[in-house]
């Protein structure tokens, strides 16, 4: 593929990776409040499943690799889910001197995102694979 288009298709997947994770964000804080960043929680635990479902997809050759990889892995993924907006919350949790939110925080978004990016890879070989 030539390297504007891909560009292109980064550009893409980035937009709509950008607007699901506003939309998303929003509705966790209309639900739950701003006392625990469950917006941020949410779109990475979601993220790392999908991404690590794109990944075995990948790796089992059930999809083009470089347009999907570009598209969905580094454009829409990586706009809808950013380490930077975990580690300012938690940050922001720390200095309030919310100690408890903050260190509760850290666990759930590393042991969530490495438990949905594992359970993306289980979904392939159980569902797609086959």
């Amino acid at each position: 593929m030539h390297q504007p288009l891909m560009y292109f298709y980064i550009a893409l997947g980035g937009a709509g990776g950008a607007c699901l994770r506003y939309f998303m964000s929003a509705i966790m804080l209309q639900w739950f409040g701003k006392g625990f960043p469950f917006g941020t929680l949410l779109v990475n635990v979601v993220g790392s499943f999908s991404l690590g479902l794109l990944y075995s997809l990948l790796e089992h050759g059930q999809m083009e690799a470089a347009l999907w990889r570009a598209t969905l892995g580094i454009g829409f993924l990586g706009a809808f889910t950013t380490f930077s907006t975990f580690s300012v919350d938690t940050l922001y949790l720390l200095q309030q001197g919310l100690w408890l939110k903050g260190i509760l925080n850290m666990f759930l978004n590393m042991l969530g995102c490495l438990l949905a990016a594992w359970l993306g890879t289980i979904f392939v070989t159980l569902f797609v694979k086959g």
